[in-house]
Parts: structure tokens; sequence; C-alpha cells
């Protein structure tokens, strides 16, 4: 049984607050997840919703029907009631004047004072859904802390009346299964998973400027910073950002900036930087919909090529896309791994959707997990020579002040020794050794997954967060007995042909599946293979992608 809950109201009335509560319940009672947030750039005001798609097994994706509507004001009904479907229940204020068997009526202002209706609200929902109201009440008070006792007491208050009043009221049409034999899950979004993801990598420097929606990269850094050693600085600007952990890397601090579009242009210069100094550098960057300010709260995949062109001259990069939050973790730690092996930029590339998107998942495993080394360790040779001309293309590097060698870099074309030049043949000889940088990268390209059978009639290709609603469509139409694959890629670049090739040409039909207007990923792959992708589906309006909105695209 999957069910998809969505709570709706103004930004202010504590909806996320409650979505929040709901949804960690929902994985301590041992539920799958994925929670879909959608507001607008207002601080109060503004319709903003939370929904929460929720099941006994794998949930994957979001989905726009509504099984159960939450609404703490009129709005919510005026624009969701049509997204409800024909058994679904809306719980609304008595107070607003909608009758009729799908509505819920719920005294709000008798049942407690407003400014914990929320809790109410929570405390009607949980009975619904046969949550455990001791276990709702112990995530409360894990939400909030309990250090102020009056407000613990209040919050339960209202908790514990909006759950009398549903026990007396509600049907239970809408209860969830218990769910048996679940191990200990994690409630965590991407951004989330990203800053931990680093953290076990051996991150130590991280700077940023606030910036939609990779803001909370930096905060779940900074809230790590002292139990974990690291120095989390929130710059001036972008360009000071991207400069200050090149700095740091350069000094011998593994280190990441994070940003979106905006910030990112700002940063493309310092990444030229990072290439020419060869100094280890991760760069997330959460795409949201451009140009300029665009729409700062929403999602979108449009900046691939941005990142895949972004800072001048020619040099290698990595970028990963994650299409789960556990590949927000694993991926992560990866780019940070190249880094330091490459010594350049990498790159990884999610968006507003999947940094918002919390799901249940299994605490990792980092016990035996490898971090980063800054530096190459002793050199003999002397003088030594930090750009040194290698068959890899990767120069021994030392840390500044560590050894009794000196070592020079510049921004500015140079020698082996790191002194700047105008010899072109150096010149020359020094763009071919960083490219050959790119060879090692290109050996270590994670392939893309492919799910379902082989020489399928449709194939499906995805990449980044619509992984899940890609995948979900296809076993649908699965089901229906069509055959079809899903072909996913959590790397974007470099692009290993090798990999693919072999299951784009033996598909019957391939249409690939963006979060843009112009099909970047299927403009890359024609660039890098030859190989034409005619048919797309494409959602440029804000919202993520979903198996519903697929399938209508499709003509299912």
């Amino acid at each position: 049984m999957i069910l998809n809950i969505l709570i709706g109201g103004e930004a202010g009335q504590g909806l996320v607050t409650v979505g929040q509560i709901l949804a960690k319940s929902l994985v301590r009672s041992g539920y799958s997840i994925v929670v879909t947030q959608s507001y607008q750039s207002r601080i109060r005001g503004g319709h903003n919703t939370f929904a929460i798609r929720v099941g006994t097994g794998d949930v994957i994706a979001p989905q726009e029907p509504v099984d159960l509507l939450v609404a703490l004001d009129r709005d919510t009904v005026t624009l969701h009631r049509g997204e409800v479907t024909p058994d679904g229940l809306v719980v609304l204020d008595g107070a607003v004047g909608i009758d009729d068997d799908s509505v819920l009526k719920v005294p709000f202002k008798d049942l407690a004072q407003e400014r914990v209706s929320n809790m109410v609200a929570l405390g009607v929902v949980g009975p619904l859904l046969g949550l455990d109201e001791e276990l709702m009440a112990r995530t409360v008070d894990d939400f909030f802390g309990k250090k102020d006792a009056s407000l613990a007491a209040e919050n339960h208050r209202a908790l514990a009346a909006g759950t009398g009043w549903a026990a007396a009221h509600a049907t239970s049409r809408h209860r969830l299964p218990p769910a048996s034999n679940t191990p200990q899950r994690l409630m965590m979004n991407g951004n989330e998973a990203i800053a931990l993801g680093a953290i076990s990598a051996g991150l130590r420097f991280h700077s940023f400027y606030p910036m939609t929606p990779s803001t909370s990269i930096g905060l779940t850094l900074a809230g790590q910073a002292k139990r974990m050693g690291l120095i989390i600085e929130q710059a001036e600007d972008e360009i000071a950002a991207i400069n200050m952990a090149i700095g740091a890397s350069f000094a011998g601090a593994p280190s990441m900036v994070g940003t979106s579009g905006g910030g990112f242009a700002l940063m493309a210069e310092g990444v030229s930087l990072a290439a020419m100094t060869e100094t280890p550098l991760v760069i997330v960057v959460a795409q949201r919909p451009g140009p300029a300010t665009g729409l700062p709260t929403r999602t979108e995949q449009a900046d691939l090529e941005f990142v895949l062109h972004a800072g001048h001259g020619e040099f290698p990069r990595a970028i990963f896309s994650p299409g789960t939050v556990e590949e927000c973790f694993h991926l992560t730690r990866r780019a940070l791994e190249l880094a330091e092996r490459y010594q350049g930029p990498t790159f990884v590339l999610t968006d507003q959707f999947l940094a918002d998107s919390y799901r249940a998942v299994a605490p990792f495993g980092v016990e035996n997990l490898d971090t980063v080394r800054a530096g190459t360790g002793a050199v003999k040779s002397s003088p030594y020579f930090r750009f040194a001309i290698t068959e890899s293309g990767v120069s021994p590097r030392l840390l500044s002040g560590i050894t009794e060698h000196l070592v020079v870099a510049d921004s500015d074309e140079h020698t082996e020794d790191g002194h700047i030049t105008e010899d072109l043949s150096v010149r020359r000889q020094m763009v071919e050794k960083r490219l050959r940088k790119g060879e090692g990268m290109r050996a270590e390209v994670i392939a893309p997954e492919m799910e379902g059978e082989a020489s399928p009639d449709l194939l499906l290709i995805s990449w980044g967060s619509s992984k899940g609603a890609v995948q979900e469509a296809a076993s649908r139409m699965r089901s229906k007995g069509e055959k079809v694959a899903a072909l996913h890629f959590s790397q974007v670049w470099p692009l290993v042909p090798e990999q693919f090739m072999i299951h784009l040409e033996s598909a019957r039909q391939v249409v690939c599946i963006e979060g843009n207007a112009t099909g970047q990923l299927a403009r890359l792959i024609q660039r890098e293979t030859g190989f034409q992708i005619k048919e797309k589906v494409r959602r440029y309006d804000g919202l993520p992608l979903t198996p519903e909105y697929i399938a209508r695209e499709l003509n299912q």
C-alpha cells in the first residue's frame, strides 16, 4: 500500500514542521518515504506544500494524485481539491464552509490555541494513518528539544487533543498496514547526505555564500564543525567563497564549495584557477530555474552544459549527478577522491527537488571508509617540480611549508617548477600534461545503471534526480506487458560510449527524459557518440518529474 499525503498552507503556518515530524514518525515506524517540498520565495504568506509519499515497500518517486490532503488554509483546498483521488480525504478547519463526504472538518480553534494548531493537525493525521501516539510525541520532543518545558507541554496537549478528536471522528480507510521486519533507517535529504558524504571522505574546509537550494549543505556542515574539526566559512560573495576554498586546499585541507547557478556564474574564473594551479576542489551546484534569479525555490536540470563548459581554457573535469539520497552521499565522496587524485575541480550536480527531498535511508557504514589525504608524500629529487610532466599528467604534490622544498604555483602558464613562462613549447607540453589527467578520469567513470531486459522496445534515459520517476514509469509500463527499460546516468561527464552505446543501439525506441527545455544530456550524447535521440520528455515549469507526467508525455 502506498499513500500520497499533501500538507498545504501559507509560509509561517508551520506546515514544514508538521511535515518533517510526520515524515520522521513514518520512518521510525518502518515505512519508506519520498518527500517533495514546494515553496514560494517568501518568508511569510504564499502557498506552500509538503508532500509525503509513503508505503511499506520501496518508494522511489513523487506522485501527483493525493490520497490525504491536509489543508491548513482555504487556498489549499481550492488549488488541490482536483488532485484528490476518488477515495481520498480532505482534512481542513471546521470554520471553512465546505461540506461533503470526502471532507473531515476539524474544530482547530476549539482544540488548541492558534499558534499550535499545526500540532493539532499532526495529532489528527496520526490516527488516520495508524501511527503510535507515543512515538509521535517522542518525535515532537526530539524535533523541538526539551529546553522549554512550557512549550513542550503545550505541544503535547495540542497533539493529544488532535489525536483524541480523530479517534472519535475519523475513518480508518487510510490506515497503513504495519511495517514488519524493517531495519532501522534514517530520515535524510539530499543536501544532508552530500554534507555527510563529504565529512566521511575527509573534508576539512567548506565555504559558501547562502543561495537556495544549496545553503543547507553549509548549515549541515556547520552543525558538525566542532565535533568533526571542520572550518566552515560563510563568505561575503561567491567569488570569495571559491577562492577561499582553493586557498584552503592548496594548504592541504580537502575543500568544497556549495552554490546554485547564479552563484556558480561568479565562480567560473575560480574553476579555471583550480585547474591551472592543479588544486583539488569539489563544487556542488544545486540547480534551480534560471536565467538570472528565475524561480529561486523551484527545481530544474538546466545547468549541465553550463557546468561542463564553465571556466576558460581547456582542462579535464568530472561531473556527478546523484539520483538518490544514497548517491548524494557516495558520489560526493567519490568527487573528493577524484579531485585529490587528479588535482583539479570535480562537480556534484544536484537540484532543489533532491536537495529538499527526505527519504528513509539505511545508516551508512562509515567505519571502514577511506579518507582523502592531501599531498603525495616525500619527494626525493631536488629541486622539486610541482608541475613535473608525467605520463599520467598527475604531478607529485607537496604542501607548502611541510618539507624543505619550495612549492611554487601561479595562475599564469608555468614551467615544471611553477615559475611563469611564455615559452610556447612549454605551453604546449603543459596543456597536454593537464589533459592527460582526463584519461585517468575517463578510466574511472561510473557506468550508467541499466534496469530492465536487454533490447527493449522502449528505452528511457535519465540523469540526476529524475531517476526514481523514470524507473517507476518504466516499471508501470512493464506491469502492462510492455518491454521497457531505463538507463540512468549518475555521472554525466566524462561520457564513455563503450559503457552504454550497446543499450541505445539495441532498443527500438529511445527517449531521453530531462528537467530542462532543450534536452541537454541528449544533445551531449549526440555530440560524443553521433547517436541522435530524437524523442524527448522535458519538464521546465519548476516542478519535479513524476511517473504521471512522464506517462502523459509518452501518451501512455
